[in-house]
């Protein structure tokens, strides 16, 4: 049975006197959604994400991630790469930190790894209608860039279709607003940049009545978290890597 221990990889950490634009760079350079916040003994104290990295606009800013930490998701090596997921479902994580008895923090495995292992050794069941989302927020393409940020930190959700017409033409994520100095400048002098300037026009989708199996192996093929899930044309859900894990046998 495989562990966390054949997943764990050196995962980034700060501590709490570190400036949140510092962990903005790890996010946006990274393959990292989320940063270990650890104290001069790397005992783990929580973690921030891309969402907090969207509070703080400024290119330079002297606020820390101090007012920003959250509980973390904590595993041992030991724990299945199952349970890590669960662990990961459970708080809506990318990733979770990898601890020993003292909560020593000993590295971080990601879903993305896990995700290919998990869906080839256990059966899915139904159909992508059976576990997508069917509640949707849904953004347009004139949308200003402020807009799509407040969602963003207010919602919790990390990204949002964008459609025009009721046809889908392409997705904002967190990580599209926070991917280049000049969005960023952009959103904090509140300048007029629409969504339509950022977002991903290549998306890959899906059809509600295709199989699980086949969402988890597109989702793999493309290395992406989140399908939109289109009927004909109309948008009508979205699922991601946590829905298809709820969906194991």
């Amino acid at each position: 049975m495989k562990t966390a221990q054949d997943f764990i990889l050196e995962i980034p950490v700060l501590k709490n006197s570190d400036q949140i634009t510092k962990a903005r760079q790890i996010l946006r350079d990274g393959r990292f959604r989320e940063v270990y916040i650890v104290d001069g003994k790397k005992i783990l104290l929580g973690y921030i994400d891309l969402t907090d990295g969207l509070r703080v606009t400024a290119t330079k800013s002297n606020v820390t991630v101090e007012g920003f930490v959250k509980d973390a998701p904590m595993v041992t090596p030991e724990d299945s790469i199952e349970q890590v997921a669960k662990t990961m479902k459970r708080f809506h994580t990318d990733s979770a930190a990898v601890v020993d008895a003292t909560h020593h923090m000993r590295g971080g495995v990601l879903l993305s790894d896990l995700f290919p292992v998990i869906i080839s050794r256990n059966e899915l069941h139904g159909t992508v209608a059976s576990c997508m989302n069917g509640k949707v927020i849904t953004a347009n393409p004139d949308d200003e860039l402020q807009k799509i940020q407040s969602l963003i930190i207010e919602s919790g959700f990390s990204a949002f279709p964008v459609t025009q017409k009721n046809r889908l033409v392409g997705v904002i994520s967190r990580r599209d607003l926070i991917s280049t100095r000049r969005v960023r400048s952009a959103i904090a002098r509140h300048a007029h940049t629409t969504i339509k300037d950022v977002m991903t026009r290549d998306v890959v989708t899906i059809a509600p009545d295709e199989p699980v199996r086949y969402a988890a192996e597109l989702l793999v093929k493309h290395d992406v978290s989140r399908l939109p899930v289109l009927e004909g044309e109309t948008l009508v859900g979205i699922v991601d890597r946590h829905d298809i894990l709820a969906a194991l046998a």
